[in-house]
């Protein structure tokens, strides 16, 4: 496997590409009908506008990125691969150590297609959630970082279909096809995962998406890369690379919003964040409460035999499988608290059977982390009011709390005190009409929306007034 990206080539790789005409024929009549996708569901009225955006030139650590204004259609989407290092082996499971696939092994079929879609899906569901927000960007530096998500997201998405067509004959060609055919929240052909069908249509729900829902694609990223199917690993090695910048857009954006909230709090004579044109600490808690949840959903079933035939085939690992010390897992309990007859009881659930549960305690960490930043920012700013982050059980779709309803704090509540209470928890039209009245368009380079601080540097230490999109 090379190292060297073809940057000359129609489609960019480093997988040698051209060495396989069959295959390049194939990603080559793809690439209209992701531009037509692009065209129709990408981001809206800004095709012609030069952007200032990062292009991979190469898979090496450090200085992998190449910054220059691009018109977004015209972006080197590309296929990279992390360089394989030494002779790869299986992270986990029941064979641990033996030889890693280079291939797709006939008895993992269908098992690794499903978890390569899944992926795959989830990367054009979320630029068709955003492809309106351009309109109502905070910043020329705002408007930028959303534009580097989307054609990360593209580029994610080809990662993925190259895997379907290098390794999967026509029923890959078929599902990567499939894949510009569903539409994020279509009522006849909705994205797999119901996050990705949700809407998102401010700038606050952005900041949380890539936050939240992001960070959960940062966590399934990390498993995959301890797959024993070589590919597949080395495919999303590289694509945690890109998507760290995603989780930096959400959570700092998150954080300049906490910080002028805090600041406009300071200066309402009645500490009134809304009267002077802000967003108020409650709505952005029932953001973080609407987004995390659904979030929380992605990680799947908290008891899981799917999940444990993935890692006992190897398939999938632990997030840094690396630093735990029993690979096989055969042994051990996790305590799980599971509903019985109306109570919360805890249960020990054999380890395997709760590996999606662990590799979501891993993401609740890292969301708690950001949390304890925000508040740490309200300190400073002298805000009395604190964020946090809602309990797992609370506004759950999936796992063994769906269908149970649980106040924020994690407690058995009814239905109907769930509904009562739902407007002061969750997201609600009004709130999105609020925030749709406040978040103008603010495009003078250098300037800010009220709503929002400016960010503490600049992408790529570019100076504040630099022009981040050339309208």
């Amino acid at each position: 496997m090379t190292t060297t990206v073809d940057l000359q080539s129609k489609i960019p790789n480093n997988v040698g590409l051209s060495d396989d005409p069959k295959l390049q024929r194939a990603l080559e009549r793809w690439l209209p009908n992701y531009l037509e996708w692009w065209h129709d569901m990408g981001p809206t009225d800004f095709e012609d506008k030069p952007v200032y955006l990062r292009t991979a030139i190469s898979v090496e650590r450090g200085g992998w990125a190449n910054y220059e204004h691009v018109r977004m259609p015209d972006y080197r989407w590309g296929i990279f691969l992390t360089p394989r290092d030494g002779d790869p082996t299986l992270k986990c499971g029941d064979d641990v150590g033996a030889p890693a696939w280079l291939d797709v092994p006939g008895e993992h079929r269908n098992a690794l297609r499903r978890i390569i879609v899944t992926q795959a899906d989830t990367e054009p569901a979320s630029v068709e959630q955003q492809r309106l927000l351009g309109h109502s960007a905070p910043s020329l530096y705002d408007l930028r970082n959303l534009f580097q998500v989307n054609v990360e997201e593209g580029r994610h998405l080809w990662a993925m279909v190259y895997l379907l067509h290098k390794h999967f004959g026509r029923d890959g060609r078929d599902e990567a096809d499939e894949l510009l055919q569903r539409r994020s929240g279509d009522v006849d052909k909705p994205r797999i995962l119901q996050a990705f069908n949700q809407p998102c249509d401010h700038w606050l729900s952005f900041f949380s998406f890539t936050m939240f829902t992001d960070r959960d694609g940062k966590f399934q990223l990390g498993a995959l890369a301890e797959s024993g199917f070589d590919p597949l690993a080395r495919t999303t090695q590289f694509m945690l690379t890109e998507e760290a910048h995603h989780l930096f857009v959400g959570e700092t954006g998150l954080g300049r919003i906490i910080q002028r909230s805090a600041e406009l709090e300071k200066q309402d004579p009645n500490g009134d964040v809304r009267a002077q044109g802000g967003i108020d600490f409650d709505l952005i808690q029932r953001t973080i409460n609407y987004w995390y949840t659904y979030s929380l959903d992605l990680f799947g079933g908290e008891i899981s035999s799917n999940a444990s035939n993935f890692f006992a085939s190897g398939l999938k690992g632990r997030f840094h499988e690396g630093r735990f010390e029993d690979h096989k897992a055969i042994v051990g309990e996790y305590a799980l608290k599971v509903v019985e007859n109306g109570k919360l009881v805890v249960r020990d659930v054999p380890l395997r059977n709760a590996m999606n549960e662990i590799l979501r305690d891993s993401y609740v960490t890292d969301c708690e982390r950001a949390m304890a930043k925000w508040n740490k920012i309200l300190v400073e700013f002298g805000s009395p009011r604190r964020l946090t982050l809602p309990s797992r059980r609370f506004h759950r779709h999936q796992g063994i709390y769906q269908g149970h309803f649980f106040n924020p704090a994690g407690e058995f509540i009814s239905e109907e005190v769930f509904r009562e209470h739902e407007p002061q928890w969750l997201l609600v039209p009004e709130d999105n009409d609020y925030l749709l009245s406040i978040m103008k368009p603010c495009y003078e380079p250098g300037k800010f929306a009220n709503w929002i601080a400016p960010p503490r540097k600049g992408i790529n230490s570019q100076p504040g007034e630099f022009e981040y999109v050339r309208l």
